[in-house]
C-alpha cells in the first residue's frame, strides 16, 4: 500500500509538471520560442484564482473562479505575444530566453506586492478530502489532478487533429512560412498558441493550489517542468507529460528509498543522463530543415 500511496502522489505532482512542460513545447513547436516565465505563468493562474476564490479576497464561487481564471490567463498570454513577442520578431533566440526569463521575474513581483510573499492556499472544495479504494487512502486533491490531465490531454489531442484551427496551428508549428502561402493567418496563430499555453499554465497553478500552498517562488517550478520537458523530447506533446510523469515518479521514491535530500538532484541527473545518451529526449521527434 505505501509503493500505491507513493505512485499516486508522484503522478498527481507528475501530472502539473507535465502541464507546465506541455506549454514549454505548445510554444516551442509553433514558433521555436522557450519561455521561460511559464513556470510563473502557473503561479499567476493560481494566485488569480486564489484571489478570485479566497473570503479574504473576493470570495467568488470556486466552480465560477476556475474557468474565469483559466479565461483570464489566455487572454495574458494572447495580449503578451501580441504587444510583446512580436516586437521580438527577428532577434535571436536568446533574446526571447532572456526577456522570458526577465518576464518571470516580473511576474514574481507583482505576485508578492498583490498577494504578498507568505504561503497561500487555494479554497477549494476538494482539499482535506479523501477517496478510498480498499486499504488505499486517496487524497481527492490528487485524484483529480490525475483525471483533468487525462482529460485535458485527450482533449488536446482531437484538437490538434480533428479542428481546423488545431490543424492549421500544426501546420504553422512545421514550416510558418509554407503555412503563410498557404493562406493561414500565421501571426494569429502565434498568438492563439501563447494563448492556449496561458490556459494550460492556470489549469496547471490551479491543480498545485489545490494539492497545497502557494508563493511567489511557486513559479520557480517551470525549471524541473523544462527538465522534464527535455526529459521527454522537447518537440512532442505525449513527451512533455510523459517526463512530467517520470520527474514526478522518481521524487517521491528517490526521497524514502534513497533520502530525502536525493529527491529534489534526481530529476536534473536523469536529465544529465538524458542529454548525454538520448540528446532529443525518450519521445524524440527530429526533423530536418531544407535551406
Amino acid at each position: 500500500m505505501d509503493v500505491m500511496q507513493l505512485i499516486v502522489s508522484g503522478l498527481a505532482n507528475g501530472c502539473v509538471y507535465g502541464l507546465i512542460a506541455l506549454g514549454f513545447v505548445l510554444i516551442y513547436k509553433a514558433t521555436e520560442q522557450v519561455n521561460f516565465a511559464q513556470g510563473d505563468m502557473m503561479m499567476l493562474g493560481a494566485y488569480v484564482t486564489v484571489g478570485l476564490t479566497n473570503t479574504q479576497f473576493l470570495g467568488l464561487p470556486f466552480w465560477f473562479s476556475v474557468p474565469a481564471a483559466v479565461l483570464i490567463m489566455g487572454v495574458f498570454g494572447y495580449l503578451l505575444d501580441l504587444f510583446v513577442l512580436r516586437r521580438m520578431f527577428g532577434q535571436s533566440q536568446i533574446a526571447v530566453v532572456i526577456l522570458t526569463i526577465a518576464l518571470g521575474f516580473v511576474l514574481r513581483f507583482f505576485a508578492g506586492l498583490i498577494w504578498g510573499h507568505e504561503p497561500v492556499s487555494l479554497e477549494s472544495p476538494i482539499t482535506g478530502k479523501d477517496v478510498r479504494f480498499g486499504g488505499l487512502v486517496l487524497g481527492l486533491d490528487e485524484v483529480v489532478i490525475i483525471v483533468t490531465t487525462v482529460v485535458l490531454t485527450v482533449a488536446l489531442y482531437f484538437y490538434f487533429n480533428l479542428t481546423r484551427l488545431g490543424i492549421a496551428m500544426q501546420a504553422s508549428s512545421q514550416n510558418q512560412l509554407a503555412a503563410y502561402y498557404m493562406g493561414i493567418p500565421v501571426r494569429r496563430v502565434n498568438s492563439l498558441i501563447w494563448a492556449l499555453a496561458g490556459a494550460v499554465a492556470a489549469v496547471a497553478g490551479i491543480l498545485f493550489a489545490s494539492k497545497g500552498s502557494i508563493d511567489p517562488s511557486t513559479g520557480l517550478l517551470g525549471i524541473k517542468a523544462f527538465a522534464a520537458a527535455v526529459i521527454g523530447g522537447f518537440g512532442s506533446l505525449p513527451g512533455a507529460l510523459l517526463g512530467g510523469l517520470i520527474v514526478g515518479l522518481i521524487e517521491p521514491f528517490a526521497s524514502r528509498y534513497i533520502a530525502p535530500g536525493y529527491a529534489q538532484i534526481m530529476p536534473y541527473l536523469l536529465l544529465f543522463l538524458i542529454l548525454v545518451f538520448r540528446p532529443h529526449g525518450i519521445l524524440a521527434q527530429v526533423y530536418s530543415k531544407k535551406v
